[in-house]
């Protein structure tokens, strides 16, 4: 039996989650965690009370899965380091030092952080880095276009960030350097080392992400859309499973769907 405990368990990702773990045979889930301001706590999800602290839940043989904010993410992970309880990261808007405590935290407990836990997605990713090694000296550019609900917090994606530093790392370019957040004015000429990202907010839409190689007289496109949060509930499961069988280290669903640069 794998024992789960959702830190962010009252929002839109902790919900579907808590939803599929009742579906699953499994799975338990043994913690139900929110912010200290939430109006939910003391309320029971099944038998579970939720709570704005994770040590009182937090037990060895569970899995900590996070689909909350970057500073509470990093407060939980230093309980989860303490008690050498993997994590499960869906959590997205981590700046570069942010990466660089869970990197440190790796050394000590298995962390499974992906900023998209969709299948899809990560085959995406697959897909993206392929085309770009196949592109490369081909004088094809690159833009990443991504929407999603009017609610989403941060831009651009984590899922869009991830995708460009695939395309960067390809072409041997310096995202910092190439990356360029939409255009307005006069620009210029496109720079050939550009990787155009854009984010676009409306509606109810879960996520959609399309990356261009637009090419002379052609232009690719990949796109993956998603059509429910289900998917992401889907993946996180597939990642609890996962990271419960590893060592200290850090691990991304690829390695957990074993297609990790296969294609």
């Amino acid at each position: 039996m794998y024992k789960i405990i959702i830190c962010g368990a009252c929002g839109k990702m902790g919900r579907e989650l808590i939803s599929v773990i009742d579906e699953t045979k499994d799975i338990q889930l043994t913690g139900a965690i929110e912010a200290r301001d939430n109006p939910n706590l003391g309320k029971n999800i099944g038998k579970i009370e939720i709570s704005s602290n994770l040590e009182e839940f937090i037990q060895k043989d569970a899995v900590v899965v996070e689909f909350t904010t970057p500073s509470a993410t990093l407060q939980h992970l230093e309980i989860a380091r303490k008690k050498s309880v993997p994590m499960v990261i869906g959590t997205t808007g981590f700046k570069d030092e942010e990466y660089s405590i869970i990197e440190e935290a790796s050394r000590e407990i298995p962390i499974l952080l992906s900023p998209n836990m969709s299948v899809g997605i990560n085959l995406m990713y697959n897909l993206v880095r392929k085309t770009s090694e196949i592109l490369q000296g081909k004088n094809f550019d690159q833009e990443i276009i991504e929407l999603h609900h009017r609610q989403k917090k941060d831009a651009p994606s984590g899922t869009a960030k991830k995708i460009a530093e695939i395309i960067a790392q390809q072409a041997g370019k310096d995202l910092s350097e190439s990356e360029v957040y939409g255009r307005r004015g006069i620009v210029g000429e496109r720079r050939e080392e550009e990787i155009g990202i854009h984010s676009v907010r409306g509606g109810t839409v879960v996520g959609e992400h399309t990356v261009i190689f637009a090419g002379n007289g052609e232009r690719l496109e990949i796109t993956h859309r998603a059509e429910s949060r289900r998917i992401f509930a889907l993946g996180a499961i597939l990642a609890a499973r996962f990271i419960t069988q590893k060592e200290k280290g850090l691990y991304d669903l690829q390695d957990a769907l074993g297609i990790r640069e296969t294609i």
